[in-house]
């Protein structure tokens, strides 16, 4: 445990960072799935609908620094692609 009032007040802190940082994390990670599986059940309306939700949560993840650069564009570009290839 920490004994200096400003480390008290870090340990908070990054506990309050951590829930909201699991909460972009978890939507975005839900987000994807939801994709698959509409990608799965070969309904492209609801794989087109549920895609741009998907880009929106890995944007908003990426903006909060919950993920890299890298990682937004492999997936933005592996679901697109799949939903893309559907007929």
């Amino acid at each position: 445990m920490p004994n200096i009032k400003n480390a008290k007040k870090a340990v908070n802190v990054q506990a309050k960072k951590k829930e909201i940082n699991n909460a972009y994390k978890a939507s975005m990670k839900t987000a994807m799935k939801n994709v698959e599986k509409a990608i799965i059940s070969k309904d492209k309306k609801k794989a087109e609908e549920t895609l741009k939700i998907a880009i929106q949560r890995l944007d908003k993840a990426y903006k909060a620094k919950v993920v890299t650069a890298n990682f937004v564009a492999r997936n933005k570009s592996r679901l697109t692609k799949k939903v893309n290839e559907m007929k």
